[in-house]
């Protein structure tokens, strides 16, 4: 789950400017002393119920977002310290140690799993834990590799996209654009079609590149960098985007939330909302948390609005999740709210362990996955 207020980040600009730091870390109510106190909630009467399938404790986040992946009644989960383990509905299969601390979430198919570290190594195993290979990106893995059938995809803090190949980790190519100044520090990976990856980057654009080449096939504007600060003129994809159909959509950070054209970049529909948590994406509706804490409903084909639920302003809401009837958002101090996808109605709310959810909830089934910064990993399903 991103969160835009611990995120902000200044590359080339931080050298030496003290003034730039203080004025980061003021946005941070996550990082020290005096933290804003979050709204308090109204009670809710629960017409959802919430059941726990099944819990499991892997270990610390630390600074970094560990996503479990799911691979059928499988799921892999990480920690900081290197811990890697297997899970099948909720039993542990196995639990190893990678051997050096891991800096990003799993990736995983059917054949193999991947994790990255803060000095760039890239670690696979095969599922049972076994090792496979090795390889090294350019700098520390943030996010999630993409693991296919004959390729691994690893993004890098610094943006870049390198390929291996999944049987044996040799190089293939190097993707890599410039950046500005100032980015914000995301987790966001890459998502692929069967000839595609596409990839939201630092100044707005979202880019199709060729999987099998590395070489763009289209960019387009998610956002434009405007104002008269560098902080202001911060305008970043920095959550995963969605596939839906011919269609792919992401929303950027002091930009838009849009759709466009899969095979060719051409944009469908754009509406002025910023959010730097995300979207997800079912059969009627788009859903995105803003930057001020408000869950949109938006009409998959238009853009138009259908609802919105206000509530949550100032909890930080990470990236919304689509289930059948409802939609779960994490909010910065953890705890789960369940909306309806009908109105935006609240229908359930879960606490967690007390630390946040800054990783992004993940389908398991009909129900679905939580991981917490303080390590619990937590199966719920509503009913």
């Amino acid at each position: 789950m991103t969160r835009l207020t611990v995120l902000l980040v200044a590359s080339a600009l931080l050298a030496g400017c003290g003034s730039t730091l203080d004025s980061l870390d003021s946005l941070n109510p996550f990082s020290g002393p005096p933290r804003p106190k979050m709204p308090v909630l109204e009670p809710l009467e629960s017409s959802a119920p919430v059941t726990e399938l099944w819990r499991y404790e892997i270990g610390q986040s630390g600074n970094a977002v560990f996503e479990p992946a799911v691979i059928g009644s499988s799921i892999f989960v990480a920690a900081r310290d290197g811990t890697i383990a297997r899970l099948d509905d909720g039993r542990q299969i196995w639990k190893i140690n990678a051997g050096k601390p891991l800096s990003g979430g799993i990736g995983a198919n059917e054949r193999q799993l991947v994790v990255g570290t803060e000095k760039g190594d890239v670690l696979a195993f095969d599922l049972d834990g076994k090792p496979l290979w090795e390889g090294l990106v350019s700098s520390e893995v943030l996010s999630a590799p993409l693991v296919t059938d004959d390729m691994v995809f690893v993004r890098s803090a610094d943006s870049r996209i390198q390929a291996f190949t999944a049987i044996d980790g040799a190089r293939k190519w190097n993707y890599q654009r410039p950046n500005p100044s100032l980015t914000l520090r995301t987790h966001a990976g890459v998502i692929s079609t069967p000839s595609l990856l596409i990839a939201g980057f630092p100044g707005g654009k979202l880019v199709a590149i060729n999987r099998s080449t590395g070489v763009a096939v289209w960019e387009s504007n998610v956002a434009l960098s405007r104002g008269a600060t560098e902080l202001e003129r911060i305008a970043d994809v920095s959550s995963l985007p969605v596939i839906v159909g011919r269609d792919v959509c992401a929303s950027a950070f002091q930009g838009r939330v849009a759709c466009f054209e899969l095979s060719t970049g051409k944009s469908i529909w754009t509406r002025d909302i910023s959010s730097a948590a995300g979207i997800d994406i079912d059969a009627q509706n788009l859903y995105v948390s803003d930057d001020n804490g408000a869950i949109h409903a938006l009409d998959r084909a238009t853009g138009a609005s259908v609802w919105k639920q206000d509530k949550l302003k100032r909890r930080y809401p990470g990236r919304p999740l689509a289930l059948e009837g409802v939609v779960a958002v994490a909010d910065g101090e953890g705890l789960l709210h369940l909306l309806s996808t009908e109105n935006g109605a609240f229908v359930a709310r879960v606490k967690g362990d007390g630390s946040a959810l800054n990783a992004s909830l993940r389908p398991y089934g009909t129900a679905f996955v939580a991981q917490s910064r303080a390590g619990i990993v937590r199966a719920l399903a509503a009913r």
